[in-house]
C-alpha cells in the first residue's frame, strides 16, 4: 500500500509555541512510518515551502495552539491549498477560539454555562456592579487565548481592576463569569457526523494552584488526572452529551475537548478546544487510550476523519 504523505504543522507564532513544538515532536514519534511519510513544517518559517509542496501532500496534522493555529487562520490557508486536515474547519475553529461567541452558541443550544459579562477595551467597568451581577469569586479571562493565559480568579472586589487589566494585555475583549465551585472535568469527542464521546477525565490541580492554569497544565506532577472521572453514571452521561452538543453547536469536526465544572447535578460547560494538547499524556489522548485508541491509533483515526470530510465535500 502506498504511503500517505502527511504534513505535520507545529510551532507557529502564538504564546503557546513551545507547547506546540513539544506536541508536534510526540505526534511525529507516534505516527506509523510504515503508513506515512511525515514532513514537518513550522508555520513561523515554512509557509512558502508548505504551499510549494501542497500538490504532493495527502493530509495535514495541525498541532498548533492559540492564535494563528487554532483560530481558523491556518485552516483557511490549507483550504486554499486543497490539503485535507484534521479537526474543525475555519468556522468551527474561529467560533471555539472566541469564548464570547462560543458561550452565546452554548446558550442557544440549551447547554448550561456560567453567567457572564463581556467587556471591550475602553468600557467603563464598575467593580461593584460586576459583583452584584456575578457575585464573588468571579473569573476574568481574555476572550481569545488558550492555556488559561491571562486568566484570574478574583475573590475580592478590590482585585477586579488588576485582573481586568491583566486580561486586556492579551486582546481587546475580555470575559468575566461567575465562578462555579465543583469538580473540574473534560470530555473528548471523536467524529464528524456520528459522534463518539470518550471517557471523562477529572482534573485535580495540587494545592499550590488555584485552578488548572498554564503551569498546572504543562508541568509534570502538578495536576492529578483521573480517568474515568469520579462522578456517577447519570452525571457522566449528561456531561458526555453536553460535550457532543458543544461540538455540534460550534460546528466542530473530527474531534474536540470540552471543559466543564460539575456543581451539584449540573455539568457547566466552560469552553471547547478544537486542537487540544496532543502529547501522549495530554488529556484527550489519555481519554482516547481509555476508549480504545492508543496514541498512534488516535492519529490514524484523525487522519481518516480528515480525509472523510475532504472527500465528502464538507470543506
Amino acid at each position: 500500500m502506498k504511503k500517505k504523505t502527511i504534513a505535520l504543522l507545529s510551532g507557529g507564532i502564538s504564546p503557546e509555541r513551545e507547547v506546540s513544538l513539544n506536541s508536534g515532536a510526540q505526534v511525529y514519534e507516534a505516527l506509523d512510518k510504515d503508513k506515512y511519510d511525515v514532513v514537518r513544517y513550522d508555520p513561523k518559517t515554512d509557509l512558502a515551502k508548505l504551499a510549494a509542496d501542497a500538490p504532493g501532500i495527502d493530509a495535514a496534522l495541525i498541532i498548533l495552539h492559540g492564535p494563528y493555529g487554532e483560530d481558523g487562520t491556518v485552516q483557511g490557508m490549507l483550504d486554499l491549498l486543497q490539503i485535507p486536515y484534521q479537526g474543525s474547519g475555519v468556522l468551527g475553529s474561529a467560533l471555539a477560539m472566541d469564548k464570547v461567541a462560543a458561550k452565546q452558541l452554548f446558550e442557544k443550544a440549551g447547554i448550561p454555562t456560567p453567567p457572564y459579562v463581556i467587556f471591550n477595551r475602553g468600557d467603563n467597568v464598575e467593580p461593584s456592579n460586576l459583583v452584584n451581577r456575578l457575585g464573588l469569586p468571579l473569573v476574568v479571562k481574555p476572550a481569545r487565548d488558550g492555556s488559561s493565559i491571562g486568566m484570574s480568579i478574583v475573590r475580592a472586589e478590590d482585585d477586579i481592576e488588576a485582573a481586568i487589566n491583566k486580561a486586556f494585555l492579551q486582546g481587546p475583549t475580555i470575559l468575566t463569569e461567575a465562578y462555579i465551585d465543583g469538580v473540574e472535568i473534560t470530555g473528548g469527542v471523536l467524529g464528524n457526523d456520528e459522534l463518539e464521546a470518550l471517557p471523562l477525565i477529572e482534573i485535580v490541580p495540587d494545592q499550590s494552584h488555584e485552578f488548572f492554569d498554564y503551569e498546572a497544565k504543562y508541568t509534570a506532577g502538578v495536576t492529578e488526572e483521573i480517568c474515568p472521572a469520579r462522578i456517577d453514571a447519570v452525571l457522566t452521561e449528561k456531561a458526555q452529551n453536553y460535550a457532543k452538543m458543544a461540538h455540534q453547536a460550534l460546528f466542530c469536526r473530527g474531534y474536540s475537548r470540552t471543559d466543564m465544572i460539575v456543581s451539584g447535578q449540573v455539568p457547566y460547560v466552560l469552553e471547547t478546544n478544537t486542537i487540544p494538547g496532543m502529547t501522549a499524556t495530554s488529556l484527550l489522548p489519555q481519554a482516547a487510550a481509555k476508549g480504545g485508541y492508543p496514541f498512534g491509533k488516535l492519529m490514524d483515526r484523525l487522519i481518516d476523519l480528515a480525509l472523510e470530510d475532504f472527500e465528502t465535500g464538507q470543506r
